[in-house]
């Protein structure tokens, strides 16, 4: 089958399996699929014009919805942390799809800032796993431990589980919010964020994710926990929400300036990652977090390191 936009001729049954295979194992390890699904469209599929990043994004919108379903339902959709993301974002996707464009528009480039950016998850990846990067990671997880202690005790206390009219204290509530400063509240305890700094760190991520063709989730969420000491249970949504507005934006602006998606591929893409994801999930607890991490920090690197090394060596 040839898909029309990209030019890509593959059987159809191909990118949902590979999508399914990715997110599987990436889910597991709590990063997107799309940052990898990029690579084996420019490297295997060889389609490396600009239209390939805002097909990947399409990957996105397919495959986010049901997560950002779920966390509405529960009341866990953090709307204040969620609308700076994207306010942030926006403007960074904008200017990203231009850097795409007209200063990356030719294979050999687009590769090389793929692979800086597949360097700097990969290693992150493994970082994490260092004693040193735990030592640093100890109060979150104390923090995080202490929240979900809280919580498991206002469920049990509610007589409830997490789903469908959770009780009050075990939603996200917005308390007030300025130009400067967001506060919000839950288990009965406030918590606030710089809007400012929030924002400059959402268009940074937005200029890249425009540029590569990823919402930017997996980017933005380590920060929101570790620099902003945001608890994890009020991030997950805002940045799952985050991605999917941003991704719709993103194929958006790509077709107002003339670079529409492979509708089509992306979709297959998509459709693989939704169930992929789901698999994943359920999966997880099957296999060491610690190995998942490594093994996909391992593999990232590599293939980053093919990418620039290629570069410099053409």
């Amino acid at each position: 089958m040839v898909f029309p936009v990209s030019g890509v001729e593959v059987n159809p049954l191909v990118p949902p399996l590979i999508a399914l295979v990715v997110s599987t194992f990436t889910s597991m390890g709590g990063v997107s699929g799309a940052f990898l699904l990029l690579p084996f469209q420019v490297s295997i599929l060889n389609f490396s014009s600009p239209s390939v990043s805002p097909t990947n994004l399409v990957f996105n919108i397919v495959a986010i919805p049901s997560g950002v379903y779920r966390f509405i339902r529960e009341g866990r959709m953090n709307w204040p942390l969620t609308w700076v993301i994207i306010l942030g974002t926006l403007p960074g996707l904008f200017f990203g799809a231009l850097i795409r464009i007209h200063w990356l528009p030719k294979k050999e480039h687009f590769t090389l800032f793929v692979g800086c950016v597949l360097l700097y998850i990969g290693l992150r990846l493994l970082y994490e796993q260092t004693p040193m990067a735990k030592r640093q990671k100890a109060k979150i997880l104390e923090f995080e431990a202490k929240v979900q202690e809280r919580l498991r005790k206002v469920l049990a206390q509610s007589g409830q589980t997490t789903g469908h009219g959770l009780p009050p204290a075990a939603r996200v509530k917005t308390v007030s919010w300025s130009l400067r400063q967001v506060t919000y509240s839950f288990l009965g305890e406030n918590f606030s964020f710089n809007a400012p700094a929030l924002f400059l760190l959402a268009l940074v991520v937005g200029l890249i994710g425009g540029t590569y063709g990823i919402g930017g989730g997996a980017i933005i969420a380590p920060f929101l926990a570790a620099i902003f000491q945001l608890p994890v249970y009020t991030i997950a949504g805002a940045a799952l929400m985050g991605t999917f507005l941003t991704s719709v934006a993103g194929v958006g602006i790509y077709s107002a300036i003339g670079v529409p998606p492979d509708w089509a591929l992306g979709a297959l893409f998509g459709l693989g990652g939704f169930c992929g994801m789901y698999i994943g999930a359920r999966l997880q607890k099957f296999f060491s977090g610690k190995v998942i991490r490594i093994g996909l920090g391992l593999v990232i690197s590599a293939l980053a390191l093919r990418y620039i090394a290629g570069f410099f060596m053409r």
